[in-house]
């Protein structure tokens, strides 16, 4: 049997914005029957292990729009990243990663983590599991 095709991202942003890319072409691509695989990069693995996903927080240079923005978010009822990510597990095929390598340059423990992702791993396992994707993004 054929394999599902795989799309990966590696996120390494985690504002709003950035977050909110990553959970919609990930749950998006998980309902098409793709494997998803989000690898957190860095500051992705400090704002989950702070419990901060869902946070409404965007880059400094859109400071002026970012109170409209979060309130059309809120008032159009767009789900929360947490949600999404865990809506992207019912539908289709799509784990979180979080690197074992940024974990220690953050100054995070695993356990910060262990709840929000469905695994740990190095980066020479991650880029053997990223390999054969037909879809590789970097966001």
């Amino acid at each position: 049997m054929p394999t599902k095709p795989r799309f990966v991202v590696f996120a390494h942003n985690a504002t709003y914005d950035k977050l909110h890319q990553t959970a919609t072409l990930g749950l998006t691509a998980a309902a098409m029957g793709k494997e998803v695989l989000v690898v957190l990069l860095f500051w992705t693995i400090k704002k989950l292990a702070e419990g901060r996903l869902d946070e409404l927080d965007f880059p400094p240079e859109y400071a002026a729009q970012a109170p409209e923005v979060a309130r059309l978010i809120k008032e159009r009822r767009v789900p929360l990243i947490t949600e999404m990510f865990e809506e992207a597990r019912k539908v289709g095929e799509f784990k979180l990663i979080a690197c074992s390598a940024g974990l220690e340059y953050m100054g995070v423990d695993p356990q910060a983590v262990a709840a929000g992702v469905d695994e740990v791993m190095g980066l020479p396992a991650i880029l053997s599991a990223c390999a054969d994707a037909e879809t590789t993004l970097f966001i």
